[in-house]
């Protein structure tokens, strides 16, 4: 009887049971194989947790291996690896949500978290879940070759190769080191409603950092891409890009200055300046921020934002991004979501329980860190469509603001849409020229009054594997990506050092 508890992919062929190949060949069978399930043990732990009066339950199934290789200065100085299974089980009613999770997949096991779920709900009629029917869905990140046939012996040398690039790139190079991450998820979610859906989900993270010294003084910075691939991910392009971006990023500092603070005019960069968009506005569209009146975008659907030329999206479906997913983690479609379309805002992103509070369907934005977290709206990949205007036509509008290239370290206040940002790359615009390069430089603003106040969007819009982050949130923190195109704020703060 122990044995029957014992998940496919623990026993013998690890590589044949993870590899899946096409995910679009999986059958219901061979999705039950992967978690030693089957119909009638998810209808007995289902029933369970219904058992009290709960109106909906779910059940989140999920493996996931995890590879870290830490590389010094031509020299491997780590390497871990990680793996994580169990199931998430929730029972919902109304708007009262009760989850438990175990790590023991034997029915036993599961039965008893499912006990525990089910106390959210104590009253009403007992309802019983109905027949699974796997669900078909789209594949936004075919592989060529799973990680799990991918020896360390043939990831080392991508690094390495790295890793040469930046030393030969700038001869004040003096150190480089390269935390290179894949990640396969594989998960499985089945619901009282009858709905089961399979997802293979790999990942795949590279950041290269790298320390320069001129004249005793050293300035440090990196670059990182990211995206949902295999090994194929390391291609000449991108070894390339990790290489040259990370060094031009690092010897820059030594050309930077500090402005002087003040209200000025702001151009954000194409491309990683995203981030901005994604903390100070993106969080605020999220429903669960809205159905609880928290952000201040909760009673302005369907009323003007920002200028006629501004439209933001919240897309799954972008081939291989990091924010990219088939399905949400409560199994429903993904699709690209218009929040802001023409200025106007258009949509909140939902999941199931919003959707019901809301009345309308989930955006496929309910997602989660594992199996040990409940789902609860988050973004996937957020970014600002081309506007009418050329990247050279903003800059030479501005006779004095600051172009801004990349942040980090960013605050937001949800409910207010306040914000701090830290730039780390950026320069000086003066009279419609970039000049001088920019270090130490905070700014500070509302992101509600920034979208009121995008002036020029640009037509150069950059949706790829640079942008990729993660995004924490009520304590979870999953894969998204952000982007804009070069975009004009009339007015932000600027924070800096009078001269």
């Amino acid at each position: 009887m122990a044995a029957a508890g014992i998940p496919y992919f623990l026993k013998s062929d690890i590589a044949k049971a993870l590899a899946i190949q096409k995910a679009e060949e999986m059958n219901l069978k061979s999705c039950y194989r992967q978690f030693g399930v089957d119909e009638k043990i998810i209808h007995q732990v289902m029933s369970e947790a219904l058992a009290c009066g709960g109106d909906y339950c779910d059940m989140f199934f999920q493996h996931r291996v995890n590879n870290n290789i830490g590389l010094e200065d031509k020299a491997v100085n780590s390497a871990e690896n990680s793996i994580n299974s169990g199931v998430g089980i929730r029972v919902l009613k109304g708007e009262q949500t009760g989850y438990s999770f175990t790590e023991d997949l034997t029915p036993k096991a599961m039965k008893l978290a499912a006990k525990t779920a089910a106390i959210i709900a104590s009253a009403g009629k007992q309802v019983e879940p109905v027949e699974l029917k796997l669900h078909k869905r789209p594949n936004f990140y075919p592989i060529e070759v799973p990680w799990e046939q991918v020896s360390i012996d043939q990831k080392i040398p991508h690094l390495q190769k790295i890793n040469d690039k930046v030393f030969a790139g700038d001869k004040r190079i003096i150190k480089c080191g390269i935390r290179f991450n894949n990640e396969t998820s594989i998960v499985m979610i089945a619901t009282s409603e009858g709905r089961i859906v399979f997802d293979y989900r790999p990942m795949t993270a590279v950041f290269v950092s790298c320390t320069a010294e001129q004249d005793g003084r050293r300035e440090q910075n990196g670059c990182m891409l990211s995206g949902r691939c295999g090994i194929e991910f390391f291609t000449p392009e991108n070894i390339d890009y990790l290489a040259n971006e990370a060094v031009r990023r690092t010897v820059t500092l030594f050309q930077a200055v500090k402005p002087e603070p003040g209200e000025m005019e702001v151009v954000l960069a194409a491309g990683l300046s995203g981030i901005l968009l994604h903390e100070a506005i993106g969080h605020g569209m999220e429903a669960d921020f809205n159905r609880k009146k928290v952000s201040i975008y909760s009673d302005k659907m369907d009323k003007p934002v920002a200028e006629k030329f501004v439209s933001i999206v919240d897309d799954g479906t972008n081939p291989h991004l990091r924010g990219s997913i088939n399905v949400d983690d409560e199994g429903n479609d993904t699709e690209k979501t218009y929040v802001v379309k023409d200025g106007i805002l258009r949509s909140y992103l939902h999941d199931r329980i919003s959707a019901q509070y809301y009345k309308t369907k989930p955006t496929g934005n309910g997602r989660r860190q594992s199996f040990r977290f409940e789902p609860v709206p988050r973004m996937r990949n957020t970014y600002m469509l081309p506007g009418p205007h050329k990247k050279e036509e903003i800059i030479r509008s501005v006779k004095k603001g600051l172009y801004a290239e990349s942040f980090i370290n960013g605050e937001v206040r949800i409910g207010a849409g306040d914000f701090t940002f830290y730039v780390k790359s950026g320069y000086l615009i003066e009279n419609g020229e970039l000049t001088k390069p920019v270090k130490d430089v905070n700014i500070i603003g509302n992101g509600p009054e920034v979208l009121k106040n995008i002036v020029m969007v640009g037509d150069d819009l950059k949706i790829g594997f640079e942008e990729g982050a993660t995004c924490g949130k009520n304590g979870q923190f999953v894969p998204v990506s952000c982007s804009l195109p070069t975009v004009k704020v009339s007015r932000i703060t600027v924070g800096g050092v009078s001269s």
